[in-house]
């Protein structure tokens, strides 16, 4: 009331764009639309039977595509859970969508949590998701007009949605360094997602929010890029050239299945010259 000037009240319809400008947002996250898709329709599999929706979002709450049974598509179109709707705090208030986004962080809005009147037959649990650079890129939601449905049953939905955001931000994460190996590592959020983007050279060149959040990287943006080693605490990585060349021989070997021939040639270098390096480095037959 007080920030966006909103009467809960108001009867008016939610805002929606026309489907030129719908389509020009969805073209500028094609990419990330084509991804999130396949995750939408797995989900809707899951929840639709049970008289629910699900809607993906941009980072400024307007639904991008929606998934709903036919028997409840008049419904949700009343309501305004529609493509092309906005449904950011600024224009709906406190909402699943607008309220996920706000506050960056998972939420579940029950019935007469909802700001506005016309929004209190509702319940919406949504999941946010951010892209690569650790940003917010859209929401995940899945809304439900039922009025028999519960708390206990929202919490159920709520863990499926988040575990569908969180594989959706970690394809999308993927889609972005088609050429890194990516490492996960272990979490005390079982919903988060951390991973890490590595290079050819052991050099961390990208990480999901959580991961930058974990390893205290930067927590948008940019990510300084720095030595694998250096994050995970290992003294035994290549810091030093011995160490460094002392890594590509073991390396070169261990494709090689032992064979020095072949290793060698993998290097560039001759048999020869191998057997001496692999004497001076400490690295037995």
């Amino acid at each position: 009331m007080e920030r966006h000037g909103l009467d809960p009240a108001e009867a008016r319809p939610v805002e929606r764009l026309d489907q030129v400008a719908l389509g020009q947002q969805r073209g500028a996250l094609e990419a990330f639309l084509r991804i999130a898709e396949p995750k939408i329709d797995q989900l809707f599999g899951l929840v639709g039977a049970s008289g629910c929706g699900v809607a993906l979002t941009d980072a400024n709450g307007l639904i991008l595509n929606q998934r709903c049974a036919a028997a409840d598509a008049a419904v949700f179109q009343d309501w305004g859970l529609w493509a092309g709707a906005n449904w950011s705090e600024a224009a709906e208030g406190t909402n699943g969508i607008g309220t996920c986004l706000t506050e960056r962080r998972q939420v579940t809005i029950h019935r007469d949590e909802h700001f506005f009147l016309r929004n209190i037959g509702m319940s919406c649990m949504d999941a946010p998701i951010f892209g690569p650079d650790g940003e917010l890129i859209g929401a995940l939601d899945v809304s439900s007009a039922r009025a028999d449905q519960t708390e206990g049953f929202n919490r159920l939905i709520a863990a499926t949605v988040a575990q569908t955001a969180r594989a959706i931000e970690a394809e999308v994460f993927r889609a972005h360094f088609p050429k890194a190996r990516i490492v996960v590592t272990e979490a005390e959020e079982s919903d988060a997602s951390l991973l890490l983007a590595i290079d050819s050279h052991d050099i961390v060149i990208g990480a999901t929010r959580a991961a930058r959040r974990a390893f205290g990287l930067e927590t948008s943006g940019d990510l300084k890029p720095r030595p694998a080693s250096d994050l995970f605490g290992r003294e035994d990585g290549p810091t030093g050239f011995e160490k460094a060349e002392r890594a590509a021989v073991l390396r070169a070997l261990t494709r090689a299945e032992g064979n020095v021939s072949k290793a060698a040639r993998a290097l560039g270098i001759g048999r020869a010259t191998l057997y001496r390096r692999m004497k001076r480095l400490g690295i037995g037959e």
